[in-house]
């Protein structure tokens, strides 16, 4: 399936949150490894988007080639780019709290889901990341893209073991 392909298909499994209808998404298949609440205009279960691994690869993809302050040397990222995923989500303004396994939490603004920033990584090196590993999914930004992704603000913005995200006003 081409990206095109993959994102019209994606953006049609959600209607317009002007519509106040919340779209049905495909329901996940495997373990959920990610649940999105709050203030969304896509729900699968009950009123959260509940993607699994499956889920999230078929959206398109974006890698990210960078070197973190966490790991050694160079990096290669892939992930749901997070400006997809709030857009298909019908997402554009608030905060959105990322809580990890471990119930640890960070506030990510909306404002900071724009094309060429962070992805929710599933894959590092092209290997899934287990939990002992910062996974199964990792907020990373492009670090090594510019001294605006270079700051403690951005670095404590990037969870691990990340497993829920919820959109508030």
């Amino acid at each position: 399936m081409t990206s095109f392909s993959k994102n019209f298909a994606a953006a049609m499994a959600i209607v317009s949150a002007s519509t106040g209808n919340a779209q049905t998404l495909d329901m996940p298949k495997d373990t959920v490894v990610l649940t999105v609440s709050g203030a969304i205009a896509a729900a699968n279960i009950d009123d959260t988007a509940q993607f699994d691994i499956a889920m999230l690869t078929q959206i398109d993809a974006t890698m990210i080639e960078t070197t973190t302050i966490w790991t050694e040397g160079e990096q290669t990222f892939e992930g749901v780019s997070l400006d997809v995923l709030m857009d298909q989500l019908g997402v554009n303004e608030g905060t959105i709290l990322a809580t990890a396994i471990n119930d640890y939490t960070v506030e990510i603004p909306v404002s900071d889901a724009v094309p060429g920033g962070p992805i929710i990584a599933y894959h590092m090196n092209g290997n899934a990341m287990s939990v002992r590993d910062k996974g199964p999914l990792w907020v990373v930004y492009p670090y090594d893209s510019g001294t605006d992704f270079q700051s403690e603000v951005i670095y404590s913005r990037s969870i691990w073991q990340l497993d829920r995200l919820e959109i508030v006003e």
